[in-house]
């Protein structure tokens, strides 16, 4: 089915509908592919891009959270390896196994005894809490195999570690094709389209949702409303119960990206934060055909929030911190002028009066639904979303009256179908599936096409067109932040490429040479105000991905 944002809207303004879902993130994603699989008339609208948000914005892994068992969540990690199975087996293009190094350093040359047995105890927990349907237990590794997972580790503090197995998944491709899925199965999808208003009858039920849309009011008729918004969830309550709850509590999460070549990790690994009760993940990016990786990111950060919701940015602060982590293990010095990508997202965490850190807060979601008939899921991680879809369908067929049970376990997301062929390059095939054909297509139909869009990066210019064309991509800033992820891994040389991408989009969304202009300009303006409000310097890609001397 077409995925198209002209047809959608069209709908959205003639159609009835059972349920309007409002956020087009991975929660909101999964709700209107669970209710449109199972028959409801849905629509969704998103006021800016797919996964523009936090689903955009996280460590990109599906997993369970070892941390999460050091806080007796066994009921969470239990339910995040449950379904890491099942998008395994419904997005194998999408997500694939990575191997994680959890080194142990010792102390003065000496390894505590109980840090060992906690850290073996927390290992078999792991596996038995469903670490083990991965089909590979832990292992205990020698000295010498850690080093030779990531040689940069200091050699003199390490000791014998453990790997073990979760799973990584480009987080922002990964929504989309859940958005895509759900118009497969008939849902009415648009980005760019703002709800402003909701309208209730006599009763007091919702019977109408307005939306803003391309300079335009739509008034979408539905039964049902879900409120699937992340850290903007209270604004749209309020627009519901008529105040502005505070149920939300924003953490912040901060990644950087570095050369791979200063890190020089095989796999993911897990690193302590000197003087913090908390480690960061090192995962590599971008594999090469001789099993070296172009790029390595490292993060998250845990912090509360309390700045703009719908620009957060990495601080200075922030760079120091993870940088003060990965120094802190590895022998190669990384500084501020390695960094060549940042991102910041928000975790829209349920609100605990007792809890005096973002990172003791539960990652469990929760539903509630109104006496109008919104239905409001938040909290969560990207790898429950479609448990916590499931659980928001349940509540709207119970407010609908209907018994239609959720089937997306089995459901194989968009792009599935010919992912695997061995005509396919495997750096398309991972990120679209069996829709790299139609991108291949475009690329051998114009050579230009078939060049780099950025040179030293696998992105193709054919991807441009494919965005525009059909993903939904609108800016500049879709191309290059989510539906290509140039922007996270090479901040300086996609600003560089925005002109090229600027034009290439013209051509398939009709603007004219000042749109043009004003798309690339407002994307480099977004990108120089990223590098100043981290006080990053501009980096040369070519000559940060050389490797070291």
């Amino acid at each position: 089915m077409v995925f198209s944002r002209a047809d959608a809207l069209r709908r959205l303004d003639g159609e009835d509908f059972d349920v309007l879902v409002v956020g087009g993130g991975i929660t909101g994603a999964g709700v209107a592919l669970d209710a449109a699989s199972r028959g409801l008339r849905t629509a969704l609208v998103e006021r800016d891009d797919f996964a523009s948000g936090t689903s955009s914005k996280s460590s990109k892994l599906v997993h369970g959270g070892i941390r999460y068992l050091q806080q007796k969540e066994i009921r969470l990690v239990y339910e995040a390896l449950a379904e890491r199975q099942v998008l395994r087996k419904t997005a194998p293009h999408l997500v694939r196994v990575l191997p994680f190094l959890l080194p142990v350093f010792t102390h003065d040359g000496i390894l505590p005894r109980r840090l060992a047995r906690l850290l073996g105890t927390t290992m078999w927990l792991y596996d038995l809490t469903g670490g083990a349907r991965i089909g590979r237990l832990h292992r205990r590794v020698s000295k010498d195999e850690a080093l030779s997972y990531m040689p940069t580790l200091p050699a003199q503090r390490l000791a014998a570690s453990y790997v073990y197995y979760d799973a990584q998944a480009d987080d922002a491709r990964l929504t989309l094709a859940v958005a895509r899925t759900a118009a497969d199965h008939g849902a009415a999808v648009a980005n760019y389209a703002r709800l402003v208003g909701l309208d209730k009858g006599a009763d007091g039920r919702v019977t109408a949702a307005r939306v803003e849309a391309d300079g335009r009011t739509i008034v979408v008729r539905a039964r049902a409303v879900v409120n699937a918004t992340g850290v903007w969830a209270d604004d749209v309550r309020a627009l519901d119960e008529g105040a502005h709850p505070s149920s939300i509590r924003p953490a912040k999460g901060v990644h950087l990206t570095v050369p791979w070549s200063l890190v020089r990790n095989r796999i993911a690994v897990v690193v302590p934060v000197p003087k913090d009760r908390r480690s960061v993940f090192v995962v590599p990016w971008g594999e090469r055909d001789d099993g070296t990786f172009t790029f390595t990111y490292i993060g998250t950060t845990d912090t509360d929030y309390d700045g703009p919701l719908d620009d957060p940015q990495c601080t200075p602060d922030d760079v120091e911190y993870l940088l003060r982590a990965i120094n802190a293990s590895v022998t190669t010095p990384i500084g501020p002028g390695d960094v060549l990508g940042t991102w910041a997202g928000l975790r829209p965490l349920v609100r605990d009066a007792g809890s005096a850190r973002t990172a003791d807060l539960s990652r469990r979601h929760s539903v509630r639904t109104s006496p109008a008939g919104v239905v409001t899921v938040t909290g969560g991680k990207l790898t429950t979303y479609r448990r916590m879809a499931a659980d928001a369908v349940d509540e709207v067929v119970r407010v609908l009256g209907v018994d239609a049970r959720s089937r997306t376990k089995h459901l194989r997301l968009h792009g599935v179908t010919g992912w695997d062929s061995p005509d396919l390059p495997r750096e398309l095939a991972t990120r679209y599936g069996g829709d790299a054909r139609d991108v291949l297509a475009l690329a051998r139909a114009d050579a230009r096409l078939g060049e780099p869009l950025v040179p030293g990066l696998p992105t193709i210019r054919a991807e441009v067109v494919y965005a525009a064309r059909a993903e939904m991509a609108r800016t500049v800033d879709d191309v290059l932040s989510r539906r290509t992820r140039v922007r996270i891994l090479a901040r300086d040389a996609s600003a560089a490429a925005a002109d090229e991408v600027a034009g290439l989009m013209a051509g398939e969304l009709g603007w004219d040479e000042a749109e043009r202009r004003r798309q690339a300009e407002r994307y480099r303006a977004a990108v120089a105000a990223e590098r100043a409000a981290a006080q990053l310097p501009e980096t040369a890609l070519a000559a940060r991905l050389r490797p070291p001397s």
